[in-house]
């Protein structure tokens, strides 16, 4: 079962259409689920989603998940059908930290996907079959993770939600145009709690928004539930081979690039070598969090782990060590480049891509090529690269 096609089409048609009058929603203060500033609640519904991984259902132009990230410091993925509604967010937002949008099905997009630690859709919920969307939420959610969506109750016409999972004719208005029919699973509130709870949900709460002009019918649902799993399933047990550790054959360090506009930032090792900020992945530590510390303690610079965008592995070896190097791209940052008492690496300088200097360590070799294939020719030993899923948003202009 795919996404309904009507979906796709008329949002495409409506993002055209704002594409054409020019219109881009401003970045709201707060997250109003309905169509009316102030009324329900915001965005404190999702709870404390700093530095979580969020997914935005139907994202449209982008705005509340910009708002999430700037406001709440969440990591948000903004997917959505309609390559118009797309275009929109890519021309206002692209280069936002801490946000990616992504063009296509949700539901496809969630079974390759990392799972997220919250998902949420505004007014976009009831476009997704529920047969399509739910079983593909329950598998990409973490155990916990809440779900909060707003769906259409009662429409313009008055007319109320359905009594079965079935997609009716409704329509998307926007003022001094003509009405775009679309599909839509416009269902009672007893309706999403079942279809929620039969695909692994619990349900907190439904309330239902309305128009603060009492002459408005239109009506809208707030669904506020969280992932459970069942609690009686079997958990599955893994144990090492034994209690030694294992005999240390290989190396992992990341190399970060940080490039701005005034080029690309590189230091000069004692022995000789232009190399990017970088190091070794201590005990426990994440990539993100090795990106980030490696950056302070060599030059100074403050960023944040969601600022850093993996770009993906190389593996090459030196002797009889694997050596593992993650490249990264620092987004945004804070501070000016400095050397550090005790570091390896100093004199920091910008460098214009087409003016690298002689010499580059060749883990940062290796790494600028995968990064970009514009740049002139660098000598390096070969390694085998291996690209993380997505890597669009580590190619946008950094911001500062």
């Amino acid at each position: 079962m795919t996404a309904h096609p009507a979906y796709e089409q008329s949002w495409t048609i409506y993002g055209q259409r704002q594409l054409d009058r020019g219109y881009s929603p401003p970045v709201p203060d707060r997250i109003d689920w309905g169509f009316w500033p102030g009324v329900g609640p915001g965005a404190e519904v999702l709870g404390d989603v700093r530095g979580k991984r969020v997914l935005d259902i139907g994202s449209g132009p982008g705005h509340h998940a910009v708002h999430l990230a700037r406001e709440h410091g969440a990591l948000v993925d903004g997917v959505d059908l309609s390559p118009t509604q797309h275009r929109r967010a890519l021309n206002d937002h692209g280069a936002e930290p801490g946000v990616r949008f992504l063009c296509g099905d949700v539901a496809e997009h969630l079974r390759h996907a990392e799972p997220y630690e919250a998902a949420y859709g505004i007014r976009s919920f009831g476009c997704i079959d529920p047969h399509h969307l739910l079983p593909a939420l329950r598998d990409g959610l973490v155990d916990g993770a809440p779900l909060v969506f707003s769906a259409l109750h009662t429409d313009a016409d008055a007319r109320e939600p359905a009594g079965e999972v079935v997609p009716r004719q409704e329509f998307i208005r926007l003022r001094g145009e003509e009405p775009i029919p679309t599909r839509m699973w416009t269902l009672t509130p007893l309706l999403w709690e079942g279809l929620l709870t039969e695909h692994g949900f619990r349900v907190e709460g439904i309330e239902l928004l309305t128009a603060p002009d009492h002459d408005n019918p239109v009506t809208l649902q707030l669904v506020r539930a969280r992932r459970h799993r069942t609690a009686g399933r079997p958990r599955v047990t893994s144990r090492p081979r034994g209690h030694r550790p294992p005999a240390p054959h290989a190396a992992i360090g990341v190399g970060a690039i940080v490039f701005g506009e005034r080029g690309l930032l590189l230091g000069r090792h004692r022995h000789g070598t232009w190399e990017l900020p970088g190091g070794t992945v201590e005990p426990g530590e994440s990539l993100h969090d090795t990106v980030v510390r490696e950056l302070a303690e060599e030059t100074g610079l403050v960023a944040r782990p969601q600022d850093v965008r993996l770009l993906g592995t190389l593996v090459d070896h030196v002797a009889d060590v694997v050596r593992v190097t993650v490249g990264a791209v620092v987004t945004a940052w804070q501070g000016e480049p400095s050397d550090q008492p005790h570091e390896s690496v100093g004199g920091w300088r910008w460098w214009a891509l087409d003016q690298l200097p002689q010499g580059l360590f060749v883990c940062s070799a290796q790494i600028l090529t995968s990064w970009r294939s514009d740049l002139p020719p660098i000598d390096h030993a070969p390694a085998h690269f291996t690209p993380y899923a997505d890597r669009t948003s580590s190619l946008r202009p950094p911001s500062r």
